[in-house]
């Protein structure tokens, strides 16, 4: 009996535990966007971690400098748009305005970035908006706020 405990409870711990579902991601404050996961630092260069400055606080986007693209939960999905363009100066090898993406789906980021004694290797995004345009849908426009950081 007791050996068939034994085997009984080495089963049950051999038995690999069900991973759980990723619940889908929910929208922030009604808009299309979601609030992303934890996102690492880059291997190399820079990326400025993004969340809504108004209403939830939530983080909702990651530009990165290198390679060159924004991370966004669209409808529920994450979604990585390569850079397409970029006008004015900026710092971290991250432009004052970019535009990812193309055809159903554009993002705009503009963002003013504000380097502080306090901060080592990063700077802080005092203020910025995210535009999204998708195909036959209205435009959404966010304010965001964040923090700049560097590999």
């Amino acid at each position: 009996m007791t050996a068939f405990l034994f085997l009984a409870l080495a089963a049950v711990q051999a038995t690999p535990a069900p991973q759980p579902t990723p619940a889908p991601l929910s929208a922030v404050d009604g808009l299309p966007l979601g609030a992303i996961p934890k996102q690492d630092l880059p291997r190399q260069g820079c990326a400025a971690y993004l969340w809504t400055a108004s209403g939830t606080r939530a983080f909702i986007a990651m530009a990165g400098a290198d390679p060159a693209r924004l991370r966004l939960a669209v409808d529920g999905r994450i979604t990585d748009l390569e850079r397409s363009g970029q006008t004015g100066g900026g710092n971290f090898g991250l432009a004052e305005t970019s535009t990812y993406g193309g055809g159903a789906l554009v993002a705009k980021l503009t963002m003013r970035i504000e380097t502080r004694s306090s901060i080592s290797g990063g700077g802080v995004v005092s203020d910025g908006i995210l535009e999204l345009d998708r195909a036959g849908q209205d435009s959404v426009v966010v304010p965001v706020a964040g923090l700049v950081g560097c590999a």
